[in-house]
Order: C-alpha cells, then sequence, then structure tokens
C-alpha cells in the first residue's frame, strides 16, 4: 500500500485525529478480548461445576430415578465449556461496557454523561436482575410443572445441550425484558413520550406486560404471572428514573397539563 503524496488533494488524506481514534478503539477491543480469555481460562477447569449449578433447578424436580442425558457425541465435553465461555462473556459485560464508556464519553456533552453513565450502569444491574430472577423465581416453578406434565408412561430425561439452550435462551430473553426502565429513559429523552404520558398508558402497560409474560415465560399462569408483574414494576421505576435522569421532562409534563386545563 503506498502512502498519498503531500500534495494529494485532502479528501485523499486521512485525519490524524481518525487515526487515533481508530488506535485507541483497537486498543480497547484487544483490552476486551484478552479480559475474555482470561476469564475463560479462570472458569475452564471448573466448566462441569458450573454445568452442576446450572441444571441444579432442573435435577431437584426430575422425578426419581431420571438423570440429564447426553445424546451428543461430544456432548459431554462441548456443552460445559460452551456454558464456560457464554459465563465468561457475561462475567465481561462490566469490562466492555466500561471501556465504551471510556471511548465514548470523550465525545459527549456534560448533561449526555450526566444521562448515559447511570444508563450504562443500570443497563447491567438490570439484566443481571433479570438472570438471577429466571434463574432463583421462574426456573423451580417452570421446572415443577413442565416434569409434572409429562404423559403417563413418558420418563423425563432432558439431554444437557438442549437444556443449556433452552436456559441461556431464557436468562437472555428475561434479561432484555428487565431492560424496560432504560427503555423508557431513551424513549423520554429523545422526545418520543414523556412521564405524565405514560402515567396514562399504565393499563395498556399492564395488559402488555401480560402478553410478555405469555411470550416468554413456559406455558402455566403461575410462571405468566411472576414475569409480568416485574415487568410492570420496572414501568414504574422507568417513570421515576426519566423524572430525574432527562432535563426538562417535568416542565415538559407541566406545559402539557396546562395546555389540557385550557
Amino acid at each position: 500500500m503506498t502512502l498519498p503524496p503531500e500534495d494529494a488533494p485532502e479528501e485523499y488524506l486521512v485525519s490524524p485525529k481518525l487515526i487515533t481514534h481508530l488506535l485507541e478503539l483497537r486498543r480497547r477491543l484487544l483490552q476486551s478480548v484478552l479480559a475474555l480469555f482470561l476469564v475463560f481460562a479462570c472458569l475452564f477447569p471448573f466448566q462441569n461445576r458450573l454445568f452442576e449449578l446450572l441444571a441444579l433447578p432442573m435435577i431437584r424436580r426430575l422425578p426419581s430415578g431420571s438423570s440429564m442425558i447426553a445424546t451428543g457425541v461430544v456432548s459431554p465435553f462441548m456443552t460445559p465449556m460452551k456454558l464456560a465461555l457464554v459465563a465468561a462473556l457475561f462475567l465481561c459485560v462490566p469490562v466492555f461496557l466500561y471501556h465504551l464508556w471510556r471511548f465514548i464519553s470523550p465525545a459527549l456533552y456534560k448533561s449526555e454523561r450526566r444521562l448515559f453513565l447511570p444508563l450504562l450502569v443500570s443497563s447491567v444491574v438490570l439484566f443481571y436482575s433479570g438472570v438471577a430472577f429466571a434463574y432463583f423465581v421462574l426456573f423451580p416453578v417452570a421446572f415443577a410443572f413442565l416434569t409434572s406434565a409429562a404423559p403417563e408412561g413418558v420418563r423425563v430425561m432432558t439431554d444437557i445441550n438442549a437444556y443449556l439452550d433452552f436456559v441461556l435462551t431464557i436468562f437472555f430473553a428475561f434479561g432484555v425484558a428487565f431492560e424496560v426502565p432504560v427503555v423508557i429513559v431513551l424513549a423520554v429523552w429523545a422526545g418520543i413520550t414523556s412521564p405524565g404520558k405514560l402515567k396514562k398508558l399504565r393499563p395498556y402497560a399492564l395488559v402488555g406486560a401480560f402478553i410478555v409474560g405469555f411470550i416468554l415465560a413456559p406455558p402455566d399462569v403461575i410462571s405468566m404471572t411472576l414475569l409480568a408483574l416485574p415487568i410492570y414494576l420496572l414501568y414504574e421505576l422507568g417513570m421515576v428514573m426519566a423524572r430525574f435522569l432527562v432535563p426538562g421532562s417535568r416542565e415538559v409534563d407541566a406545559q402539557h397539563e396546562q395546555e389540557q386545563g385550557r
């Protein structure tokens, strides 16, 4: 690759500032990948123990004499290793977001930094909370229902790879579902809505929460309710966060109320 001559047109020259940003982005990407590799290397010797902990809600509710099985030739090795890699990604999310924040924060205004830093922290906490809720609250109820719903003569023996895929899907779905407050704050910040308007939509939010619970949760009323109620409470939390984090949201509501009073 040849360098452009010094008298080349300006549009053919690469800005030194752009090169600096690219080098900074590469450095932070490499540090993120290195952190992921180190965490995975630490978790790899304990991959079987990790799977035992993950499978505990299911194993406790299997009928007497049943156990989890591995139908694939390499499943006994690859499934726990896959879990160790996913767990490393899961644990490294704060590291990834830290490097993302350090990369974009110099380009943000002070008001934008006051908004996005709490949102980044909140998004991590809420995602972890959704995963913890699924593991500690939903799984015991859902697996008790699913194992008891097997037809007569059918012996429940879950494949470990299918179980891991199911659990990771539920974890991701619940983690995303618990991001409702962050979505609300961003919508208010973008001017799409306001806390006052969201208050009037509470009945629809409650119905929507039960629809989400019907889609994501296992097909029993208790599991759907266990997911729907936290989502609705997070909707209420999102309105509170928007009032405190988004400048001018209260003034917009006050102006809207005055216009309606006229």
